[in-house]
């Protein structure tokens, strides 16, 4: 069964091979930006101290 954390890891996965094909000058902010799009997730909500959600 597919959950919606697998469809992400596979997004994720798919977008950082399209980055590594990129020519090198231009990976840099393409991982820039996933860097911070990963970060203001993480920092975007805090989780009970058990790791419950809501």
């Amino acid at each position: 069964m597919e959950t919606d954390e697998t469809r992400d890891d596979d997004g994720l996965v798919s977008r950082l091979r399209l980055i590594e094909d990129r020519p090198l000058e231009d990976r840099a902010g393409a991982y820039a930006a996933v860097h911070e799009e990963l970060r203001a997730v993480l920092e975007g909500g805090d989780a009970p101290v058990d790791g419950r959600a809501s």
